[in-house]
Formats: structure tokens, C-alpha cells, sequence
């Protein structure tokens, strides 16, 4: 299988709410346990900067976006089932298995 190249994420939260904090920790202990060093994760508070969340359709937090590799995804919650949102976000274990670590 091609390698793919590296995760970047949206992580659209709202400062100080425990839903917030918590799928930033789920988000990174998943990053860390099944993609190394092949992500980028960039937390976007939606009372900082609503027009932003306004402008990518974001309602609810926390919502994370996958943005590449492509094709893009979203999901909203916690992101503590960590299976599902694998799934979710399109992340083949078995072929992420196979690519050399930097």
C-alpha cells in the first residue's frame, strides 16, 4: 500500500468546557499511539475566533477535522471510542502499521 502522508487536524472547541479538553486529550493520545510523529493538530476556540467556525459550517464542539490526507472528515463528540473514530476518520491501522517511522 502507498504510504500516505501526514494527518492534519481542525480541533474546534470552546475554551474551558470539559467536552473541549477532553477530546483534545483523545485526540492527542490517538495521534501519539497510531500516527508517531505524522500529525498536526490545530485547536480552533470557537469564542476566539467564531467567524472561522462560522465559516467551516461548525455548530457544535468539540468537532474534529480531518483535513488531509484527503478525503476530508468530521466528527463530532469526545472521541473517546477510539475504534470508532479510527474508523470514522478513514485511518487504516494495518496499512499505517506497514509505513517506516521518521
Amino acid at each position: 500500500m502507498k504510504p500516505r502522508g501526514k494527518y492534519k487536524f481542525e480541533l474546534y472547541t470552546a475554551e474551558g468546557t470539559t467536552n473541549s479538553s477532553l477530546a483534545f486529550g483523545n485526540l492527542l493520545s490517538l495521534c501519539k499511539a497510531y500516527l508517531a510523529d505524522r500529525y498536526e493538530i490545530e485547536v480552533i476556540d470557537v469564542f476566539r475566533q467564531p467567524q472561522r467556525a462560522l465559516a467551516q459550517s461548525i455548530r457544535m464542539t468539540p468537532t474534529l477535522v480531518k483535513r488531509s490526507p484527503h478525503p476530508a472528515r468530521t466528527i463530532v463528540g469526545t472521541l473517546s471510542q477510539t475504534q470508532r473514530v479510527l474508523t470514522a476518520l478513514g485511518i487504516d491501522l494495518a496499512a499505517e502499521k506497514t509505513l517506516p517511522r521518521a
